[in-house]
């Protein structure tokens, strides 16, 4: 039951008698409640963490925290990345570690150590974790100190990084989107791979409330710009595959590995061309093929778009061949893109 009070020229307040505030007196206490809650989670998602500020690497859940007053929390101040896990194998972690690093910089955040060390880490991360497949995910912040806008009362940034236990396959199955209503981020923050996600979050539940999968950006000049966390790619009827220029939206480096590895299939004669331009939505609607590009996918194959069919509405062969093509060099691609991880048993 709940009850109201207010004194004279007050604002009611309802509060809930039966509601209880717990007050943790100790550590152990709270760490005994943190580890009830972890118990009943079936299997462990995060197998290992990483933290600066405990100065090693974390295997107990209940204590894979960071501070509250640390402003990537409070003030967005952070940047991170991803690499993928597959097989043992970590991919494209030097490719992912330079675009960090070149985040951190716009961001002015100063890295705790240097790249041979942050390499180090995340590589002896993998390897406590015993995840063969999954993805690492890692953030430089400017660190805890207090909750102002500057980070100048912040001592030292902070470096996190966790690996995350993650069955993910190649996507054979077509999905809808639609086009975002919400504003995409300004070039200089698109860029950057920072941790404000908002406009980025909010896309996607637009999206998911029209029953679709995810949506797609159009910046101010009426281009084709990319997805909330994903590149966008199109094979044309005259069979050229087409992604939007870099320049205004974040650089993927799945997205920059397809450019790579596809002229493979000019060669062999299934694409006429691999080029990076400016789309419009009239063009890019019109294209035979369509697909999102990213980590995990790493080709996504997009069938409808704002309820419009691309193509003949089915998962286009082009795009499987695009896919495979990426797939296949995830999995056993050459040294310079694959690493392996000396497991720990």
């Amino acid at each position: 039951m709940g009850s109201t009070t207010a004194s004279s020229g007050e604002l009611e307040i309802e509060t809930d008698s039966d509601f209880e505030v717990h007050v943790f007196s100790s550590s152990s206490e709270l760490l005994e409640k943190l580890h009830q809650t972890w118990s009943s989670v079936e299997k462990q998602p995060y197998p290992a963490m990483y933290s600066s500020i405990y100065g090693g690497i974390i295997l107990d859940p209940a204590m894979m925290v960071i501070p509250i007053d640390d402003h990537m929390v409070h003030r967005g101040h952070g940047v991170f990345d991803t690499a993928i896990i597959l097989q043992g194998y970590l991919y494209e972690l030097d490719v992912h570690l330079d675009r960090f690093l070149r985040s951190a910089s716009k961001a002015k955040i100063s890295s705790p150590f240097s790249r041979s060390t942050i390499r180090s880490i995340l590589i002896r991360l993998t390897a406590v974790s015993k995840c063969k497949k999954g993805t690492l995910r890692y953030w430089l912040s400017a660190g805890p100190g207090d909750f102002s806008l500057s980070s100048s009362g912040c001592p030292k940034s902070a470096f996190y990084a966790v690996v995350i236990d993650h069955d993910f396959s190649q996507c054979k199955e077509g999905v809808k989107v639609i086009t975002s209503n919400v504003p995409m981020k300004a070039p200089s923050f698109a860029t950057m791979k920072n941790v404000n996600y908002l406009p980025n979050v909010l896309s996607v539940l637009e999206a998911e409330e029209k029953g679709a999968f995810s949506s797609i950006w159009i910046d101010e000049v009426g281009y084709i710009a990319e997805g909330p966390n994903v590149n966008v790619a199109f094979v044309t009827r005259e069979k050229e595959l087409v992604m939007p220029c870099f320049d205004n939206i974040l650089s993927g480096c799945t997205a920059k590995r397809l450019l790579e590895l596809a002229p493979k299939l000019v060669d062999q004669g299934v694409l006429k061309s691999v080029t990076t331009k400016n789309l419009t939505v009239e063009e890019a609607k019109g294209a035979a093929e369509m697909m999102y590009v990213g980590s995990t996918l790493p080709v996504l194959p997009i069938i409808m778009w704002d309820d419009q069919p691309i193509g003949d509405g089915k998962v286009g062969e082009l795009t499987m061949l695009v896919s495979d093509l990426l797939w296949d060099d995830m999995v056993a691609g050459p040294d310079t893109q694959r690493l392996l991880v000396p497991y720990v048993e």
